[in-house]
Formats: structure tokens, sequence, C-alpha cells
């Protein structure tokens, strides 16, 4: 979390890291496309210095680009991530939804491969993701029993008799199967059941990030639903300078030894500026980094670099001569996001921050104590954030310019992303037809924040460390009704009054642990509230 901390605030590195991008930029991402894209567009943000003002404003029309003019970004023509395969379990179907599309992911023990259909049974539309998976591996309909394979063929209709026709041969039996691709430890999926995208994977595959499968890196992943649309979680997380503002007292922010702070947060300016952009998204650098927005769901964050121990090697150098190998290897940190659009005022969050050094702590640490301290952060701003958004639709997407001031570079790629969004998109995601552009009402504050339905029953870490903590509080107070219990049972001759004072004082002990952990339960897989004004 201190690594995570001090790539996402500025502090002294900017001094000594050198402005210009490494060569190449993103060897570790390999990413393929249906079709070749234009060459990259430069869609730079015009800034200019007022002379009354060291202030750099940031305007947010991008510069015109004519060879860019009328190409749009296919929304149902990329790969999405739906879930960590390590959060899967192979016993049942699971339900997602993804772009408005209502999902059902189940193991094909057959196949050996993870399989996401359409969630609803060809007979009348009932949840296939409510089923279960029978004898034979296939999914089964829990309504009439119908029953499928992995290629999404109907294998067994109960109610069709022997002696009639093949009725679960017909084409209309068949289940509509979405294709799906296992890479860097996530299922993802294309979201089209047309069957000329049945082989998509041949021609196009996710962002590749070697990282995630290099067994030097650690990779602990964390998943939450969230109460915000894609839009405003991806320009959240490209903005760090709210970091030391909207989760106060939660992270650790490095103070910036050049600039004297105004307030006790601790914020200053923060140079990003873009570099590149075109329809698949846009780069952008700061002093102490880089990041690229790989449209439509990864955003990746990192470091120039990260000195080895002796200070004296980057990557390339390791990777370079064999005099080099000898050195210590540098260390590396990265901040992944993989931001998941799943209806009109909903989005799923992926997060992994590999890194290369000290791995032995996600070995020792359970990965659901990790996803506490995640979860808090992603409290601190969730409020607010579901608010903004419906404050922007009250606007108007098309006005965001016009309703949002952001005059520092800062901004940049919150503003970047903004000009992305409605140069190739009309300033909103294309949902199709199936799904409502209308925002959901906001629920009760504790309804809006709550971790069960939105992290805990969809983590397999979290789950099952709830079931232990749970079981432990139960023997707690069995412990201590029994302790009474026994003393108030026995006579007072029988045993004496050391026994009988450490029996009681076991008892209180049991007590008030269980009642302190029935809290711990509650705020951290329940609901835990944020309060900004007491921070």
């Amino acid at each position: 979390m201190a690594a995570l901390n001090s790539l996402l605030a500025p502090h002294s590195l900017a001094s000594k890291t050198p402005r210009s991008f490494p060569t190449p930029l993103y060897p570790s991402f390999h990413y393929s496309l249906p079709r070749l894209s234009s060459p990259i567009k430069n869609a730079r943000l015009h800034c200019h210095v007022s002379a009354s003002s060291s202030a750099a404003e940031v305007v947010t029309e991008a510069e015109p680009d004519a060879a860019g003019e009328g190409e749009k970004f296919d929304w149902f023509a990329h790969w999405y991530p739906v879930a960590p395969i390590c959060d899967l379990d192979k016993r049942r179907p699971h339900a997602k939804t993804v772009m408005g599309l209502d999902l059902v992911v189940w193991w094909d023990r057959t196949k050996g491969r993870w399989q996401v259909f359409d969630d609803r049974c060809p007979h009348r539309l009932a949840p296939l993701s409510e089923g279960r998976i029978d004898q034979w591996g296939r999914l089964q309909c829990v309504y009439h029993g119908w029953c499928f394979d992995g290629s999404g063929s109907c294998k067994y209709i109960p109610q069709a008799p022997d002696d009639g026709p093949p009725v679960h041969t017909f084409r209309k039996a068949c289940a509509s199967v979405y294709p799906s691709f296992e890479q860097n430890k996530i299922l993802w999926f294309w979201p089209s059941t047309d069957p000329q995208c049945k082989d998509i994977a041949v021609k196009a595959t996710p962002p590749y990030i070697e990282e995630l499968d290099d067994p030097s890196y650690t990779s602990t992943m964390g998943m939450r639903d969230l109460p915000y649309g894609y839009e405003v979680l991806i320009e959240n997380l490209m903005d760090p300078a709210h970091v030391p503002y909207a989760h106060h007292g939660i992270m650790r922010i490095p103070k910036n030894s050049f600039t004297v702070n105004a307030d006790r947060e601790g914020g200053s300016p923060i140079d990003i500026r873009i570099e590149t952009s075109n329809v698949n998204g846009f780069l952008a650098q700061r002093d102490i980094g880089y990041n690229k927005f790989i449209a439509p769901c990864v955003f990746y964050s990192a470091p120039h670099r990260l000195m080895s121990g002796n200070g004296s090697a980057s990557s390339s150098d390791v990777q370079g001569g064999s005099a080099l190998k000898t050195l210590q290897k540098p260390r590396r940190f990265l901040l992944i996001f993989m931001c998941i659009p799943v209806s009109p005022g909903r989005s799923r969050l992926i997060y992994v921050f590999p890194r290369n050094f000290a791995v032995w702590v996600d070995q020792v640490v359970p990965r659901w104590i990790f996803h506490v301290g995640q979860n808090l952060i992603l409290d601190s701003d969730l409020y607010l954030l579901h608010v903004e958004e419906r404050k922007f639709a009250k606007a108007g997407y098309s006005n965001w310019p016009k309703v949002c001031f952001v005059p520092t570079k800062s901004d940049a790629m919150v503003v970047a992303f903004r000009n992305w969004l409605r140069k190739y998109s009309n300033n909103q995601i294309n949902w199709g037809t199936t799904s409502s552009e209308q925002l959901p009402p906001t629920p009760p504050r504790e309804q809006l924040m709550d971790r069960y339905w939105s992290h805990v029953v969809q983590c397999s870490s979290c789950r099952d460390a709830l079931k232990v903590l749970k079981a432990l509080k139960l023997s707690l107070q069995i412990i201590s009704i029994a302790s009474v219990g026994i003393v108030a049972a026995l006579n007072q001759s029988m045993i004496s009054t050391i026994t009988r004072t450490v029996v009681v004082s076991t008892a209180v002990i049991c007590f008030l642990a269980s009642k302190w952990l029935s809290v711990f339960i509650y705020k951290n897989f329940y609901y835990h509230d944020y309060d900004h004004a007491f921070r």
C-alpha cells in the first residue's frame, strides 16, 4: 500500500526521473485488434499559462483531427473482463452482468474450460445462473430440467417423450454462447453471440500483461461492484489529485518536499501530459511515471523505473549485457485497473497491483485482509461519486465541459478521457437496444455502500473468512455462556476461589471478544460508513 500511495501522489522522485519515455513504452503489453486502426492521431490538450498566474489552464476541447473524424468506438467489438478465475467456483454457475448483458459463467469439465452463456434458458427464459451442474457436467436449468453442453447444444429435455421427435436437437432449443478467453488469471468474454465471432480469439485477444503471469511477481486480485457508472469510475482512477482529500486518514501520502503545503492533506500541483490519443485509448506521462488507457477497460500505471538495491540499474539494463546480470533485479510495481461497464449507473472494478519485491507478504497474509483495506478506500469516495454522476446526468453528458471547471494539469487524464468519449462515442457508452439509459434510483446509504453483495459473495477469500469469523464468534459466545453455567451449577465448596475467578474471567473475556468480533465483521464485510467531516 505504501508503494501505491507513493505512485499516486507527487513526491521527490520527480527530480530524479528522466522526462522522456523509456523505449519501448509498454514492453509488457500485447494487444491485438480485430481490424487495424488508423495511425496514431495526436489529440493534444491545449495548455497555456496566464500572464497573471502560474497555473496552466487545461482546455477541454481536443485539437481538431481530420483523419479521425467520423471514426467511432464499437463497444460490442472488444473483449471484456468478467471475473478473476480465483473467485469462480467450479461447482456452480455464476450470474454476471457486463455491458447490460446478463451472463452465466460455468465450468465445463468436459472441455476443461469456463463457458459464458446468455443467462436465459431458451424454453421460458428462466435464468440459467440459478441452475446447477449435473452429474454429467452439463448446465441444467432448474425450472424444467433442460440440460446444455459447453457448445450450447441442448442435450436433454425431460418432458420430451423418447418415441417423439428429437426436439432437443432443434436450433431454438440451444443456449446462446459468448466467446470466452482465459488470460492473466482473468476470464474475458466477447459480447456477441453471432456465430461469426465463435473463433474471434484467433483474430483478437485481450490486452496481455506479462507481469500477471510472471511467478516472480505477486498478483493479488480484488473485485468490487460499484453503484456508479463506468465513466465516473474510470475518470476517478485517472485523477491522482483527489487521493489526499477523498481518502484522508486511510492512505499515507508522501509529503512533497518541493511544495509548501497550504493544507494538512498535502495536495500539490501534478504535471500530467497527454502524449498520444486515438480510438483505442491514450498515453499520458508524469514526472514519476506513465499511464495508459486501453479502451474500453484497462487503465495501467507504472513509474518510469524503480531503482535496484544499489540504485544503478533499470529493467532494460538488467535484461541487457551479461556483465549487468549480476546486479540485483530492479524493483517494479504496477497499478492495473480493469473498469467494467455493467449497466447505466453501475460498474465493476477488478484491481491488481503486481510487484516483484516483498512477494512473501502476499504468500503469508490472506487475500481477504488486503481486500479489507481496499474496500475502505473504495468506500471513502463511493457516496460522493454516486451523487456526482447524477449531477452529470441532470446537466446532460454532452455539457460536461461546460459544467466542469478543470484549470490545472492534474485533471489532464480526466479531460483526455472525456474528450475520447466525446469524439469516439458521443459522450456516453452505446448500450445497444437492450438497456435503458436512465440511472437507477439512489437507495439508502447503508444499501448504497453495502459490501456483502458488492464484494464478499463474489470473493472466495472473503467468503471463507466470513464463515470462519462467524464460527469463531459463535464459539466465543458458547464458551462464555458455558463458563457462567459451570460456575452457577457447581457448589462453591467444589471449586476454589482461584478456579472460579479464572472461569468467570474467561467468560467475560470471551463475551467481550465476541462483541468486538461482531463489530469487526459488520464493518468489514457488510457496511462501513465514511464521514469526511470528522477525518
